[in-house]
Formats: structure tokens, C-alpha cells, sequence
């Protein structure tokens, strides 16, 4: 029987709860019983992403992951972006079992492009490969237009609610993309989260996507995506506006997107995430001077993305 990393089941329990323990109670053995239906062998030491453990396996002469999430509304449709795609800038799919929200993948190197230290290298990778995944999309996806009101929601429920100090035309800017971008958007099938440790070195292409969300919207909406996760090297730029607009010029060359469309894109992911912050924490710190500082810099991002180039 498979042990599963003991940091991956304390986070599933922080955040599931009981649910997440009742599931990783039963994980061994969903992941046994796997390997064993698509004949494959464990080749390798389990690793986990966020929400999943990923079993590094053999089937035949086939190097493959079998990768088992837990269940959640946000995971359904990864599979079927996969299928879409048909390896064509993503990862392949061999298998699928959409029950246990378990696929068996294509392999690809662990070295994400968050580790590459050009940065107009990392940001014309994530461009071109934004370009790849943006195709017609088949029926069935979730539409991100049908998100729009919630987002202006939660955006005036999260001003209203929580202190802060951005300035009202950078809320007013963040509202006036979901009106006039948010609620009619392309059928264009995109990743959802493209940032930069979704995209693994691969062998059959340099780089490879992994982890969408299948949406159907706005290829611009994953600029933002990307720029969120460009954040610790931005922390340290010497001059922001710059470098954050160097980001927007490369990202929309290379995803061929019109490039103002991109920055709001930015800006309202921006404005999210300085509201989330303040509600949530973020991954790196829940609490604390560092938590501050990042929620700090979010709110710089959006001042600075309100400004027209």
C-alpha cells in the first residue's frame, strides 16, 4: 500500500475537514485498485500538488502519473480540457476515471517554470503555450461569463466588509472589466490557472501545461493569472511599473492577445487578490508582517494596473 506525504493529508484536513479525512482514509486504496485496472506499477516517490497526490508510474515500456484529486467541483472538468487538447501544448491523458477524479498522464519532468531565472523567457513561454491552449472549445465547459456576477459581488461585498486602502477609481475599474469583459467572453477553451508551476519541463515539447481548469472565456483572463504568480520576483523590483508592464508587453506578444485587454485582466485579478488576502491569507503567509507585506503589494499591483499605458 502507497503512503501518501504527510504534508499533503495535514493540509487536506486543514481544509476539508472531516471530509478530507474520511477521503484519505480511503486514498490507498482507490489508488490501488488503479494501478491495478490500467496495469501499471509505482515507479517513483509519490509527490502532491495542492489538491491531489501524484503517483509517478510504468505501464508497459510507458513512463505516466497517475494523479488521484480530491473531489471538487473545480477539478471536474481537467479531464476533459485534456481530451480537447490532445497533448497539443499540454500534457496527454491515457486514462480516465471521472468517479474517483483520478487520470493516468503523460510524464513530464518536475522543474516547473517558475524555476527559470529570465524572466522575459518565463513570460514568452506562458504566452505561447496561452496562445497553443486557446482553442474552439467543446460543448459542456464551464463558461467564466457565468461567473461575472458573482465576481462583482464579492468585489463590493469585500469593500464593503474588510478595511482597505484602495482608492475607489481602482475598484471602480476592477467592476467596470467584469461589466464590459467579463459577461460576454469568447467560446474559446482556456487553461483557467496558468501560472507558472502549472507549466513542467517536458520531453516531447520543451514546456507542457498541466492542471487547467477548463474554462470556456478570454484567453486575456490568464495574463492575469500569470502575473499573480510573477509576484516574489516583482516584490523585488527596483522599478514595479516597469517591470510589470515589461510582463504585460511580453505575455500579450506572445499570446498574440491585445495588450490592454491583458493589463485588465491583471488589474482585476489584482484587486481579487488584495481582498482575498485580507479574508484569507495567501499560500505563502496566513498572518503576520510577511502577510502585510504581500497584501501591501497586491494593492500596489492594482494602483499600478489601473493606469492606463
Amino acid at each position: 500500500m502507497i503512503a501518501m506525504p504527510e504534508e499533503f493529508a495535514q493540509s487536506t484536513v486543514n481544509r476539508e475537514g472531516e471530509a478530507g479525512a474520511a477521503w484519505l482514509t480511503e486514498l490507498p486504496g482507490i489508488v490501488a485498485e488503479l494501478l491495478g485496472r490500467w496495469r501499471c506499477v509505482p515507479d517513483g516517490e509519490v509527490m502532491h500538488g495542492g489538491v491531489g497526490v501524484i503517483v509517478p508510474v510504468r505501464r508497459a515500456e510507458e513512463s505516466a502519473v497517475l494523479k488521484v484529486s480530491f473531489p471538487h467541483p473545480g477539478n471536474v472538468h481537467e479531464p476533459d480540457a485534456f481530451v480537447a487538447w490532445g497533448g497539443c501544448g499540454a500534457v496527454l491523458l491515457h486514462e480516465r476515471d471521472d468517479e474517483r477524479f483520478a487520470m493516468l498522464l503523460e510524464r513530464v519532468q518536475p522543474t516547473t517554470l517558475a524555476e527559470v531565472k529570465d524572466g522575459d523567457q518565463v513570460v514568452t513561454v506562458a504566452g505561447r503555450l496561452n496562445r497553443r491552449l486557446a482553442i474552439s472549445a467543446p460543448p459542456g465547459l464551464p463558461r467564466l461569463c457565468e461567473q461575472a456576477d458573482a465576481w462583482e459581488g464579492q468585489l463590493r461585498e469585500d469593500a464593503a466588509e474588510l478595511p482597505h486602502a484602495l482608492l475607489r477609481q481602482v475598484l471602480d475599474a476592477a467592476v467596470a472589466t467584469v461589466r464590459e469583459l467579463g459577461r460576454e467572453q469568447p467560446e474559446t477553451l482556456i487553461h483557467g490557472d496558468l501560472h507558472t508551476r502549472n507549466i513542467l519541463r517536458a520531453g516531447r515539447e520543451p514546456w507542457l501545461a498541466v492542471d487547467p481548469k477548463g474554462y470556456v472565456g478570454d484567453p486575456a483572463y490568464d495574463g492575469g493569472t500569470l502575473l499573480k504568480s510573477r509576484a516574489l520576483t516583482l516584490l523585488e523590483a527596483d522599478d514595479l511599473r516597469k517591470d510589470v508592464h515589461r510582463v504585460l508587453d511580453v505575455f500579450a506578444e506572445a499570446a498574440e492577445l491585445d495588450r490592454e485587454r491583458v493589463q485588465r485582466w491583471a488589474q482585476f485579478h489584482a484587486v481579487q487578490a488584495s481582498f482575498w488576502g485580507r479574508r484569507h491569507g495567501f499560500r505563502l503567509a496566513r498572518s503576520g508582517p510577511r502577510l502585510d507585506r504581500l497584501t501591501e503589494f497586491a494593492d500596489r499591483l492594482a494602483e499600478l494596473l489601473t493606469e492606463r499605458s
